[in-house]
């Protein structure tokens, strides 16, 4: 076992410098795949200890069965293949394979779930429910009005900088997942709570130990974002929002209002940054959903056929 160990290994490191630099996958991405890469590894070796260039198609079904019967979520199945086929298809690049054992397998299917989405009523109550007399709840507010407004994931957030700030043309530079930059219109209130809090910013902190980023914790270093969706969680329960709220959640609710106010899903697509326009598509579901409750609303009568007056 320890030979076909060492292959897998190696190809693992030559793979994981594959995805980081030439795929330029986020960080988070890459130790998911490789995460998945060792659990797959490990189920290979100790049912047939070969190395990755004997793997056979039965052996992954066989692998994604095991997962199944330990409860493993249909989303968590497909990620796993995804992981294994970008594996096998990095192996054909390397001409170690001459097939893909994962070309045929098929995706388990799922149903998509449509995430939580906040009222701007709700968004509303959040932000207000942050201290805006202390330094900190000066930078929580304005970093909850950025995510919002900006429709910005959490890992955008932490990563903006002071130089991505252009507020003498109304936007801000975001970069994305695999480094893409795209330029995001900043709210007059948003540029406000920011340029406010940059003044505590230069009072609280060694202006030459800075961070470049915008928002600093309480030592002066850059956020997390396990720090941000703490700050969420504890927003929103002083508000008293019973929901499932996430950094993300604000981005969804983002998204579902520019839909709702008339913006293209093309529009919406170039805010969030999503390199497929089936990614974006999600949105049209909730906006549909929006849709059916106003008709409920205002048609009471509205049952799919004729009115009792007809």
């Amino acid at each position: 076992m320890a030979e076909n160990t060492k292959k897998w290994e190696e190809a693992g490191r030559r793979y994981r410098t594959y995805i980081k630099l030439e795929k330029r996958l986020a960080a988070n991405t890459v130790e998911s795949y490789m995460s998945d890469l060792r659990h797959f590894a490990h189920y290979i070796l100790r049912q047939w200890d070969v190395g990755p260039r004997k793997v056979e198609r039965e052996m992954i079904e066989r692998y994604l069965g095991l997962l199944y019967e330990r409860g493993s979520r249909k989303t968590s199945q497909a990620r796993s293949l995804s992981g294994i086929r970008s594996f096998f298809n990095f192996l054909l690049l390397e001409e170690k394979i001459e097939t893909s054992p994962a070309e045929f397998i098929t995706t388990p299917k799922f149903g998509r779930q449509l995430p939580d989405v906040l009222t701007t009523e709700e968004i509303d109550r959040i932000i207000a429910a942050i201290d805006p007399t202390t330094p900190k709840g000066r930078r929580d507010g304005a970093m909850l009005e950025v995510l919002y407004s900006c429709g910005l994931r959490a890992s955008e957030l932490t990563a903006l900088r002071m130089s991505d700030l252009f507020f003498g043309e109304g936007y801000i530079r975001v970069i994305g997942k695999g480094d893409k930059q795209r330029l995001v219109p900043v709210s007059t209130t948003a540029r406000q709570k920011i340029r406010r809090w940059l003044e505590d910013r230069g009072d609280l902190y060694d202006k030459n130990k800075q961070e470049d980023a915008v928002f600093l914790n309480n030592r002066g270093g850059k956020l997390t974002r396990v720090m941000v969706f703490t700050i969420i969680k504890q927003a929103a329960r002083r508000a008293g929002i019973d929901k499932r709220i996430s950094p993300h959640t604000f981005r969804h609710s983002f998204a579902t209002h520019l839909l709702e106010g008339g913006a293209s899903i093309r529009q919406v697509q170039e805010m969030l940054g999503h390199e497929s326009i089936l990614t974006t598509e999600i949105y049209t579901h909730l906006d549909r959903e929006h849709l059916r409750r106003t008709v409920e609303e205002h048609l009471p009568n509205f049952n799919g056929g004729e009115s009792e007056e007809s």
